[in-house]
């Protein structure tokens, strides 16, 4: 049996009038990213140390010049921001990035 097709106008899409009642069920698995952080070159190790012990972080590639490539694991996209601010906001960083974010479907 053919579904019948729905007609949506651009209006219904940007108001969120097409969307149903139905609660929406975040996909099993989990949010993934790469952060890029700036910090001061002389507290690097204290900095990366600080982001090792963050859960669900790793510190994956150094460089002396004061830059670290840091991989989170995080359960959902709010825990992942959470993660990145916390970052951001650490004491002789700089800058913190979102380099690459994936969806891990399980």
């Amino acid at each position: 049996m053919r579904q019948p097709q729905i007609t949506i106008d651009r209006r219904s899409l940007i108001t969120g009038r097409v969307l149903s009642a139905d609660r929406v069920i975040a996909p099993p698995g989990g949010e993934i990213a790469s952060i890029l952080v700036q910090a001061r070159p002389e507290r690097l190790a204290e900095v990366e140390s600080v982001i090792a012990g963050l859960s669900g972080c790793e510190v994956y590639a150094r460089d002396p010049r004061g830059k670290l490539v840091v991989v989170v694991d995080a359960p959902d996209a709010g825990s992942l921001g959470a993660t990145l601010n916390t970052i951001a906001l650490l004491p002789h960083v700089h800058s913190a990035s979102l380099v690459f974010h994936a969806i891990d479907a399980g």
